[in-house]
């Protein structure tokens, strides 16, 4: 287990725990796994380390993301509440992982799930599940990546963030904007600009860097249809 890692002790860690343990009936994964917390900025795993380990995220978000030679981040997918991320098919790791916020994780140990998913067709079906999920999830970002303007693609984002909100008409991003211009494959500046022109042209307010308010949802759909 990487040194930043720790088993869950802070007492948002042990929230988490205790919400996780709480839905046992409901995950017949629950059982097998160690909850651990991951501070703002730390890495999960790295590219190149093996892939005896995946994760569920409890609280937090994650973002999965490789680094080019020429320095450049490419970021292929951030991760929140109930979804699973590290479930590699290779023996090497081809991405890396960070916390975007302080993170509460389940850590499953590859192997074990895979003898028990031999025995207990309902661990077979979750992890077709997970699986599932995440290829729906890159497709869905591939479409993303595929459109042909950063307003487009900003828009996009924007509306994808939104169904994770707690909050109806505002988006908390819990990311920062490189991080947004990492995963659209667009330069810092493109996304300012596309969200400052939303602002004046009364689609969106942002209160701060890190909310959005959304006031005019229809014209951000059109955008993107």
């Amino acid at each position: 287990m990487p040194a930043q890692m720790e088993i869950a002790t802070s007492a948002t860690a042990l929230k988490a725990r205790t919400a996780w343990m709480a839905d046992l009936d409901r995950e017949p994964l629950q059982m097998t796994g160690t909850v651990v917390h991951v501070g703002e900025g730390r890495e999960i795993f790295a590219e190149g380390d093996d892939t005896h380990l995946f994760y569920k995220v409890i609280s937090g978000v994650v973002r999965v993301c490789r680094f080019l030679s020429d320095g450049r981040r490419q970021i292929e997918a951030f991760h929140v509440e109930g979804e699973v991320f590290g479930f590699e098919l290779g023996e090497e790791r081809t991405l890396s992982a960070e916390a975007v916020s302080d993170c509460s994780l389940v850590s499953y140990r590859r192997g074990h799930i895979e003898t028990l998913a031999k025995k207990d067709q309902a661990v077979a079906h979750q992890l077709f599940q997970y699986a599932m999920k995440n290829l729906a999830q890159a497709q869905g970002h591939c479409l993303v990546l595929g459109r042909r303007g950063a307003a487009e693609k900003v828009a996009s984002f924007l509306l994808g963030w939104a169904q994770h909100s707690m909050e109806k008409g505002v988006v908390h991003l819990a990311m920062t904007r490189q991080d947004i211009a990492d995963y659209l494959g667009l330069t810092i500046e493109s996304v300012s600009r596309s969200l400052s022109q939303f602002e004046r042209d009364g689609v969106i307010a942002l209160p701060n860097a890190r909310q959005v308010r959304m006031l005019n949802t229809d014209a951000l759909e059109d955008l993107v249809a």
